[in-house]
């Protein structure tokens, strides 16, 4: 199970997802920047909403594990689960195989910093 270091994640959604990287992205206001990033590596299974809010991350059951092995061929090097508020009455669940997860804490800009720049990458407070 992953644990995510200190911090404001409660909003969160998928960042960037391009051949071979899948990004989460997390924080308290999505607007201007996040601070945390799930950068999750050879994707082969995903189940999850564009943005949710409040994730609780858990083992995953037996049935997401058969049901990951049964669509991928084999059990993948990481396996996350999670419930979360995806908006809805109902909290909805989220899944993701992938073949390796970095956890990234820094802060990253969502609006282009200058002409040429679509955001920046700078250390988070203390």
């Amino acid at each position: 199970m992953i644990e995510l270091p200190a911090g404001s994640w409660w909003d969160w959604d998928v960042y960037s997802w391009r051949p071979g990287e899948l990004r989460l992205a997390a924080g308290h206001d999505l607007g201007y920047h996040h601070g945390l990033e799930l950068v999750l590596t050879d994707p082969l299974y995903v189940r999850c909403p564009q943005a949710f809010q409040d994730p609780v991350f858990r083992e995953p059951s037996a049935e997401e594990r058969r049901l990951v092995e049964r669509q991928c061929g084999e059990q993948p090097d990481v396996l996350l689960a999670f419930e979360a508020d995806g908006g809805g009455a109902e909290p909805v669940s989220g899944l993701i195989a992938a073949g390796g997860l970095e956890v990234r804490v820094g802060w990253v800009l969502r609006y282009p910093a200058g002409s040429e720049s679509t955001g920046s990458v700078a250390p988070a407070p203390r």
